[in-house]
């Protein structure tokens, strides 16, 4: 078989299906770095707990959508405790009994805060996705433990059963004694212990709504803010009065969620998609773009193999100009440039070459006293005599250059 008949084989992979699959894999890498940084803000919180992203029956959604209705600013804030401001906004938070109580201090300082204690424990509802289930209560001792860097003694205790409790302002903490509706909560959990200041009790004198030495307020019961609470209007009231007296009727209320796991935090990656690094990021990203078609797609002819030793003409022309600049010898060339000029002067002009090279001079002097050049041609080679530099070839061949275009009327 001749070398004709021999089949080409095809290619073993299709360059559009390169293509693609590059363009696949950018994209698909580029939407995975985004979506790692931003995961946690992706997070809707529907998982059922006990915090203000839930919508869940002990879930706090309720009372941030409560707050804006009246006209209260209220954020739910992701960011870290040690990124916080001292701002005039009092904290919510609202812990659950797997937290720290270090933690709970990390994240009230400098600030007004109310802490919520949990009370129920739940199972996610099997049938609808957020919802949940009451398992029971959570471990007093638990509960007792978040609030021992708040202060060292304290009980929690709830009552049996449902029941309708009237809800009085502590006169030691208003001055007089203020009565608030009636509250319909199953188990109402109190709190009791030294160093607490009673704010809001029930009929019994047991503190539903308390305030530390460091002037940290402690909800006892939850369910007089969370969803299923705030379906009773009377518990509403008392909720909403709450945190009234403690944001002083014109503070703004920031619910956190950064100690429910929900923490946004501040990194590098998320610096570059953010202003104002984000121009870097897109100038890199362009940058990158450019470079990768740059490797696609050749730009011009394809630069061929050169010899390892040029030859020819040129080649020993620029050898020799690069042996006579290492050796830094420019300026010795100066007297041959104006032999040059003579020659190439004489033979445009048609004046006789034979003879020695000052008999040539001197019939271009006499010629140039008649065309009348600005210098004469002596001069000229009394200055490239004297060039000692390779600057003063420079200026001696760019004179020598004018006089001879003046000479041979190439200027007009």
């Amino acid at each position: 078989m001749s070398d004709a008949e021999v089949p080409s084989r095809p290619a073993a992979f299709s360059p559009r299906v390169m293509l693609a699959v590059l363009l696949t894999g950018v994209i698909s890498f580029s939407a995975f770095a985004v979506l790692s940084v931003y995961a946690p803000d992706l997070r809707a919180g529907s998982d059922g707990g006990a915090h203000a992203l839930s919508k869940s029956a002990v879930g706090f959604a309720g009372a941030v959508a409560l707050l804006k209705a009246r006209g209260v600013p209220v954020v739910v804030s992701r960011a870290p405790a040690n990124t916080r401001g001292n701002g005039r906004s009092i904290l919510v938070l609202t812990p659950s009994t797997a937290d720290k109580a270090q933690e709970i201090a990390e994240f009230g300082k400098g600030q007004r805060v109310l802490v919520v204690l949990p009370k129920w424990s739940t199972t996610p509802a099997r049938r609808r996705p957020g919802w949940v289930s009451k398992a029971g209560l959570e471990d007093p001792v638990a509960i007792v433990a978040l609030l021992k860097t708040i202060e060292t003694a304290g009980g929690v205790e709830r009552r049996r059963g449902p029941a309708v409790t009237p809800i009085v302002g502590a006169p030691a903490f208003f001055g007089r004694r203020t009565s608030y509706p009636a509250v319909a909560v199953d188990r109402l959990q109190t709190l009791s212990g030294e160093g607490w200041q009673a704010v809001l009790v029930d009929d019994r004198g047991r503190m539903v709504l308390a305030r530390a030495r460091d002037g940290t307020f402690v909800l006892a019961d939850p369910d007089l803010l969370n969803t299923q609470g705030l379906r009773q209007i009377a518990n509403a009231r008392v909720g909403l009065a709450a945190l009234d007296m403690i944001r002083r009727g014109e503070d703004g209320v920031v619910f956190d969620v950064a100690l429910n796991g929900f923490e946004r935090p501040r990194d590098v990656m998320r610096l570059m998609f953010e202003p104002p690094l984000l121009a870097a990021t897109l100038c890199a990203v362009a940058a990158a773009l450019l470079l990768g078609l740059h490797a696609l797609a050749r730009f011009g002819p394809a630069a061929g193999e050169g010899r390892a030793f040029a030859l020819g003409k040129r080649a020993l022309v620029d050898n020799s100009a690069g042996l006579v600049r290492m050796a830094r010898k420019e300026h010795e060339l100066a007297p041959a440039y104006v032999r040059l000029t003579a020659d190439l002067t004489a033979r445009a002009v048609g004046a006789d070459r034979s003879g020695t090279p000052a008999a040539l001079a001197a019939r271009l002097g006499q010629l140039a006293r008649l065309r009348g050049p600005a210098e004469s041609f002596d001069d000229l080679g009394a200055a490239a005599a004297g060039a000692r530099t390779r600057g003063d070839l420079l200026a001696v061949a760019r004179k020598l250059y004018d006089w001879r275009r003046e000479m041979t009327r190439e200027r007009r």
